[in-house]
């Protein structure tokens, strides 16, 4: 049986040709990863064994990435250098289906995000970010925007000059034309940097359709208030909770009352979540704008989605993740 995200693609019976692929821009970065997995805790002032592995990273490409594989029509809109990292990682990513819109930053290396893995599966990151801030509003071309159904982008593409200045601008170019929008608050750290107030007025003016956030960054977000309080930033959130499922959070009126959707997912044995957040949004979108946009807040259409998410990330950990070739 195909999975959940991929089956409105399939053609109808008595059709001769595949249906037009639903089509998202996704703007934000693309770094190389370089990944330390050491096979015991690390000791002060010497070495251990380990792994240590070169991957196609950043949070925007690997959302994109998930989506084209999923037969959604994915556009990329990142910055890279002009270096070796940058033309290997556009070019996986254009063998994955991702049109990739990059521009290429002189004198300014690639984005580079250094991901220690303990043994449990969990990560800690030091980012280098290199020529993915880099983007600016004049880089972006409103054709690219023309039949997209979703934009996406994690929180960092509104962070920092001129790529927040690029992210606000996408934002509004999607608006013009009726395209939706979704956020992931991706990093609590970045996020907050500028302080709780500032953070939650960067995305009341965004105004997404559909907000994405770990259990984590949402109480990092909130100051540890009530879940329902994310949905006067959007009408639809979905908390990500790892082997615990998901929430989803639907505003059912102006009046502020909320509904709740809670899916269960199967727990698996990880070595390495890095990208499983990126997997689940990708699989959610596809399942997401499979349905019609009036529907988009129906609980059963949700429920749906947080299903294919929930198995875009199992698939994304249990596969096998090659390194990125020069």
């Amino acid at each position: 049986m195909p999975p959940l995200a991929a089956r409105p693609f399939a053609r109808r019976p008595g059709s001769t040709r595949r249906e037009a692929r639903p089509a998202a821009v996704v703007l934000g970065d693309l770094a190389l990863d370089v990944v330390l997995a050491p096979a015991r805790p690390l000791e002060h002032a010497t070495d251990v064994s380990g792994r240590v592995l070169l991957r196609q990273g950043g949070s925007a490409a690997s959302t994109a990435r998930g989506l084209a594989r999923l037969g959604i029509a994915a556009t990329l809109v990142c910055a890279v250098g002009r270096d070796g990292p940058g033309r290997a990682l556009v070019a996986v990513l254009r063998s994955d289906g991702v049109r990739v819109r990059a521009v290429r930053v002189r004198g300014i290396p690639t984005a580079r995000i250094g991901t220690f893995v303990d043994a449990l599966g969990e990560r800690s990151f030091v980012a280098d970010r290199g020529a993915a801030d880099r983007l600016s509003p004049r880089d972006l071309d409103p054709r690219w925007f023309d039949g997209a159904a979703v934009l996406h982008l994690p929180a960092y593409s509104l962070l920092g000059s001129p790529l927040g200045e690029a992210g606000r601008a996408a934002v509004a170019l999607a608006r013009s034309t009726g395209v939706r929008v979704s956020l992931d608050l991706a990093s609590a750290a970045p996020l907050l940097a500028g302080g709780r107030d500032t953070a939650h007025e960067l995305v009341s003016d965004v105004a997404p359709d559909l907000l994405f956030s770990t259990a984590g960054e949402a109480a990092a977000f909130l100051g540890g208030g009530e879940l329902d309080g994310l949905v006067g930033f959007a009408p639809l959130v979905v908390v990500k909770r790892g082997a615990g499922g998901a929430t989803a959070l639907i505003r059912a009126s102006d009046a502020g009352d909320v509904g709740r959707l809670e899916v269960a997912t199967r727990p698996l044995p990880v070595a390495d979540t890095t990208g499983a957040g990126d997997a689940f949004d990708a699989g959610f979108l596809a399942a997401w704008l499979a349905a019609p946009a009036a529907d988009a807040l129906r609980p059963a259409v949700v429920r749906r989605a947080i299903v294919a998410g929930n198995r875009a990330a199992a698939r994304h950990l249990a596969g096998r993740r090659p390194e990125l070739r020069f």
